[in-house]
């Protein structure tokens, strides 16, 4: 398989990783995600990965429950530890290296992020995991996925979701809703669309990073938008 870029950061979902249970890691996704990673690092591409949490523990749903919101997002941040320990090992189990970093010193559960270290495992055929959002509260996984593919100098932002791109509206509770092949991000804005959170979405423009948004949960679809075909959409 030919791919587009050299170097990606992906951006995976903490609920896609429960497989509509709606909580915990379903092992039989899991996997589907660990074969498809695997699959890009053969054909040539260098990823980083930030997953989210959202399977285990959301902090700003802790916050509207009596949470504290700083201790809610820092267990936030301690479920997408998790749930990249889970990927790192699905990856391991069939031959492809995977490295863990964690925003905040979590040794020997993960080394400490740096962008250089990042970098050099992704030269040696490992798969970068980042996790730990930003490592502050207040910061979705989105903007730290945003912060983490600027800084590793990814090429483009791959946001894996379980809906296969962009709509004017939810697509999942809206019928009428139309897909966009390409939008900007000022339109994303305009338009008060979810696709990332505001900060994210400035983070990515100012820093001219695309975002290309995909629904991973299908297998095979990671390599269709490595390959360059038009699958999703993109954020530019």
């Amino acid at each position: 398989m030919r791919t587009s870029y050299k170097r990606i950061l992906l951006k995976l979902s903490g609920e896609s990783l429960a497989a509509g249970t709606g909580h915990g890691i379903d092992t039989t996704r899991l996997n589907q995600y660990a074969l498809q990673i695997k699959q890009a690092v053969e054909s040539g591409v260098q990823i980083a990965i930030v997953i989210g949490g959202g399977n285990i523990f959301r902090g700003l749903k802790g916050a509207s429950q009596g949470f504290d919101r700083v201790k809610g997002d820092q267990m936030g941040m301690l479920a997408t530890v998790i749930n990249s320990l889970a990927l790192s090992s699905a990856l391991e189990a069939i031959g492809q290296k995977a490295s863990v970093f964690t925003a905040i010193g979590m040794f020997p559960i993960g080394e400490h992020y740096s962008k250089w270290k990042a970098i050099e495992a992704m030269r040696q055929g490992s798969v970068a995991i980042l996790s730990g959002g930003t490592g502050n509260p207040f910061f979705t996984t989105d903007t730290g996925a945003a912060l983490r593919g600027v800084e590793v100098e990814a090429d483009v932002m791959l946001k894996g979701t379980r809906v296969d791109g962009v709509y004017t509206a939810d697509p999942e509770k809206d019928p009428t809703a139309t897909k966009f092949d390409e939008i900007t991000y000022d339109e994303v804005y305009n338009r008060n669309l979810k696709v990332m959170d505001l900060t994210a979405t400035a983070l990515c423009k100012e820093n001219k990073l695309p975002i290309i948004v995909f629904d991973m949960d299908t297998p095979g679809n990671l390599a269709k938008v490595l390959a360059g075909e038009k699958t999703g959409t993109l954020v530019y």
